[in-house]
């Protein structure tokens, strides 16, 4: 199916989903809610590295810089790409496969190394009630039962995981809200405003900023699973935004001002501590649960968005035809497992550790992403866009420009150990993808192009061509 003009819309979706159930409006917003973020664990060491005004202003001006910009450029996009795979079709499209495949690589890769990090965060914030759980072999066999758990629920098919989210959404969610009711005789607006610029660590500030609101782009991948996806995917996104910035900002309003501060305190699992002091245990114990289901959530979100994205590179004939097929459920069974085995190698890392190669990497993808927005914008002006950023060309060209200086920031601060790391992981996709071309060369692998997936280039004509 091509796109001729204006007036005419790809529905698309991958092939093969007849009869699979696509995801409607209020599950799809909980899934990107977890895809983003899943609530304000794991932002605690932004009041460590830079205090609370610092930390507050940056979850108030950052969404400016990032969060809007790149949630708006997916809404365009996976209108005008309602298909799997999301960003690796649209650099495709523009930059070629090549490079497409070196985005869906490099981008895959990040979100494996992201979910490394949910089991170890859950672990961190039930160690205090389980000591067994802090280290050892208790904590590895814990590891483990909790990626294959979760890894078979993502078996059981994106709908079910959806509505999973939600439920875990508002368990997440709630505690914060009775935990700033309580907090609101305690508050003192004097500690907001603490700040010491002399004592700022730019790197774990602005990495944990990137890291808790950047991946707004990978509801992209699951594009072909949802429901009416030109007015769906638009409205999911535009209402996890607000949900997304007020979960961060306001449990750490209610906590910075309620609570005397000690910086060196603020660290994974903080926020159960704050509970215990503004409410009791029995609120650190729902936080503490709220963490558990919340890491729960994040590890689903950010597993149905790798494995679909591997099976829209399959569709697209960038990796072999097995990527491509379904569990009876609907789901990627290949690229669900491929992604497990990720996190497990993985997930050995520290916190610190993982955000910055995950942040360095997909910095470098979406570098890409932004290139591939603007030359679609110029390339193709007249293709349907169900939704359509309201600046005109000009002004969403101008829009990338300030998160890609963050971007640029963001990577000069990573250390001379995450760089090295980073780029072999690069270099690896590099080598991967003339390899994969030499295995179907031979015949060894088998790959297609499904062909009802759309194909700008054959079906519509460039501006500057005849």
């Amino acid at each position: 199916m091509g796109v001729e003009d204006n007036n005419t819309e790809y529905s698309g979706g991958s092939p093969n989903v007849k009869n699979c159930t696509k995801v409607s409006f209020i599950p799809l917003t909980f899934l990107i809610f977890y895809g983003v973020s899943g609530g304000p664990f794991g932002v605690e060491d932004t009041v460590r590295a830079a205090g609370p005004l610092l930390a507050l202003l940056g979850f108030l001006i950052f969404p400016f810089i990032w969060s809007i910009p790149e949630s708006l450029i997916t809404a365009e996009m996976s209108t005008m790409f309602p298909e799997n795979g999301g960003y690796v079709v649209w650099v495709s499209t523009t930059l070629g496969p090549y490079w497409g495949f070196q985005l869906g690589w490099v981008k895959w890769m990040s979100g494996v190394v992201d979910n490394a990090l949910y089991p170890v965060l859950f672990l961190d914030y039930i160690k205090s009630a389980v000591p067994a759980l802090a280290n050892g072999v208790p904590r590895t066999i814990a590891i483990l039962a909790i990626i294959i758990a979760l890894t078979y629920l993502n078996y059981r098919g994106l709908t079910l995981v959806g509505w999973v989210a939600t439920i875990l959404g508002v368990f997440t969610l709630l505690p914060f809200g009775i935990m700033g009711l309580i907090a609101l005789p305690k508050l003192e607006p004097s500690r907001w405003f603490v700040v010491d610029l002399e004592n700022v660590q730019w790197g774990l500030y602005l990495n944990t900023l990137f890291w808790n609101l950047n991946y707004w782009d990978a509801v992209s991948c699951m594009s072909g699973e949802v429901e009416n996806p030109g007015k769906t995917l638009p409205k999911a996104i535009f209402y996890a935004l607000p949900l997304v910035v007020s979960g961060y900002f306001f449990p750490l309003l209610f906590g910075t001002g309620a609570v005397p501060l000690h910086r060196d305190l603020w660290s994974d699992g903080y926020f159960s501590d704050i509970a215990k002091i503004i409410g009791g245990v029995w609120l650190r114990l729902w936080v503490q649960g709220a963490s558990a289901v919340s890491n729960m959530g994040m590890f689903l979100a950010e597993m149905s968005g790798d494995s679909f994205q591997l099976l829209g590179m399959a569709e697209r004939g960038m990796l072999p035809d097995f990527f491509a097929k379904r569990s009876h459920y609907g789901t990627p069974l290949i690229g669900i497992l491929f992604s497990a085995s990720g996190v497990i190698l993985l997930s050995w890392l520290s916190f610190q550790e993982i955000v910055a190669a995950e942040n360095f990497m997909y910095c470098c993808g979406m570098i890409v992403e932004f290139i591939a927005f603007v030359k679609l914008r110029i390339k193709y002006p007249a293709v349907s866009r169900p939704y359509m950023i309201p600046l005109g060309t000009v002004g969403s060209i101008l829009m990338c420009v300030p998160p890609t200086f963050f971007i640029l920031v963001v990577m000069a601060l990573c250390t001379f150990k995450v760089m090295i790391v980073s780029f072999l992981a690069i270099l690896v996709g590099l080598i991967l993808q003339p390899c994969l071309v030499y295995c179907d060369k031979k015949k060894w692998l088998s790959f297609s192009v499904s062909s009802d997936l759309v194909d700008l280039q054959s079906s519509y004509h460039p501006v500057g061509e005849a």
